[in-house]
């Protein structure tokens, strides 16, 4: 995905009072430029001539960095305001009303320093403006981001983490509204699970776009005919990306390799960020391999890419990629683990990343379908168990009769119990297991998930509670 090429680009708000240290909120802005530039973010904010202090206090100064803002509305992520001193809660709120930018925003306060220097000249008061900037941005109903504690010094390691947390969430709210995933097939008839809304994902800015299972599949087999230069550079890349039992035949990896080239060149001229396959059994039957390695590898390259065509369920997959940078698996909750109720099995056959896995890869048969398809027909499955550490679990789904979507969010642990389950496996830890699923069975959640490497939950929380406004529950 292209998002994740550069981090954000955050529109600047340095609000000030006049009539407290105008030093302050010129050294503030200085300070938080440095900030940026160190942590190799871009900015953009009204040169440091165009207002008094280069801050924004009055109406006038508001609607200088409003027109600012506008000009860049392309570019900015999300706003950052910072308080140096008390700060004027009407200049922040008529920038940000004016300028209509619909981005995350994050709201910031600088620390006084000394409790026995607080004389008229040396205090900031920001402790107390930042509640009433917070209160305007309340009552004019535009959503906003709380640094980790109430006040904190721009130079501070605090404040660069309150940055990174605040980048990801504006990585997500952008990534999810402008959304476009490929739906390359039809479900399996049996999974009506997987059914979905494309209205209600177009509500919010996700683009689904159709293609016929057999237009890949026709196009599979011209370039098996063909054998363009994509071909041995896709088998280069196959062979590079896992270890392929000798008792594959080339012929199954250079089909492998043809499918990849054709489902690539499928996403890229419809500029797809991500994919839900039809994987079973039309093209092991009318073509000849399975597809979970193409999607394995697509995900790799940070384009996620879902089993059975479950749209809602890779739009899971891309908001914990774009919460964590991390390539996502997708999964089956699967099986218990024997007796232990806070343990579970998830499963696939199956499509997971490399980097997801944690450690190397086999590409082989697929083990089920392959029974049922033949297993010369199945080459392409991703197989081992997940190496443990910590994770994070998301599921969003449509739900037609509330008119809503709604979704899950937690976070758990991959151990490395060992199982004997075939194809990809991880062996899942998550507190208070019971009463997820028990959640998930009365509230009509599907038996695919999304997980991630990584704690990210705080993330997904407010990029979906504050910005998106779906149904969320976060399980503790």
């Amino acid at each position: 995905m292209k998002i994740m090429e550069k981090k954000p680009t955050f529109g600047l708000i340095v609000g000030t009072r006049g009539f407290f240290n105008a030093e302050l909120a010129v050294q503030g802005r200085q300070d938080l430029l440095a900030k940026l530039e160190a942590l190799g973010y871009n900015y953009v904010i009204p040169p440091a001539d165009a207002t008094p202090n280069g801050a924004i206090e009055t109406y006038n100064d508001a609607k200088i960095c409003a027109e600012l803002f506008k000009k860049h509305r392309d570019e900015i992520d999300g706003v950052v305001v910072i308080l140096p001193n008390f700060g004027d809660e009407l200049g922040v709120v008529h920038t940000l009303d004016m300028a209509k930018l619909n981005v995350p925003v994050l709201v910031q306060a600088c620390d006084d320093e000394d409790p026995m220097k607080l004389g008229v000249k040396e205090r900031r008061d920001a402790f107390c403006g930042k509640l009433s900037v917070c209160s305007n941005l309340y009552q004019f109903g535009i959503p906003f981001t709380d640094t980790s504690t109430h006040t904190c010094a721009i130079n501070s390691p605090e404040f660069a983490a309150d940055l990174d947390y605040f980048a990801r969430v504006c990585r997500v709210v952008k990534g999810l509204r402008n959304l476009r995933v490929g739906a390359i097939g039809a479900r399996p008839a049996p999974f009506h699970t997987c059914r979905y809304s494309e209205k209600l994902l177009q509500a919010t800015g996700i683009t689904v776009v159709t293609v016929d299972l057999s237009e890949i599949i026709a196009d599979a087999n011209r370039i098996v005919r063909q054998k363009p230069a994509a071909v041995p550079q896709k088998i280069e890349e196959i062979r590079a990306y896992g270890r392929i039992p000798a008792t594959i035949r080339d012929e199954n990896v250079m089909k492998q390799a043809a499918w990849s080239v054709a489902v690539e060149n499928w996403m890229a001229a419809n500029e797809c960020d991500a994919s839900a396959i039809q994987c079973w059994t039309s093209v092991q039957l009318n073509y000849g391999c399975a597809t979970c390695l193409t999607m394995s590898m697509m995900g790799e390259k940070n384009m996620p890419s879902a089993c059975e065509v479950d749209v809602a369920g890779v739009v899971s997959m891309v908001a914990l990629l774009l919460a964590s940078g991390n390539p996502p698996g997708f999964l089956d909750w699967n099986n218990n683990f024997a007796a232990n109720r806070d343990m579970c099995i998830n499963t696939h056959c199956s499509n997971f990343p490399r980097s997801f896995m944690g450690q190397e890869v086999e590409i082989s048969n697929l083990d089920v379908i392959g029974a049922q398809v033949g297993a010369d027909n199945a080459f392409g499955a991703i197989k081992g168990q997940v190496k443990g550490g910590p994770m994070t679990y998301f599921r969003m789904s449509t739900d037609d009769g509330l008119g809503l979507i709604k979704s899950y969010l937690g976070e758990g642990d991959f151990t490395d119990d060992p199982n004997t389950i075939q194809g990809g496996s991880a062996v899942c830890r998550v507190n208070n297991l019971q009463h997820l699923l028990k959640y998930l069975c009365k509230n009509g959640f599907e038996h695919h998930v999304a997980m991630t490497r990584g704690h990210y939950a705080n993330v997904l929380e407010e990029a979906i509670s504050s910005y998106l406004g779906w149904d969320l529950y976060v399980h503790r």
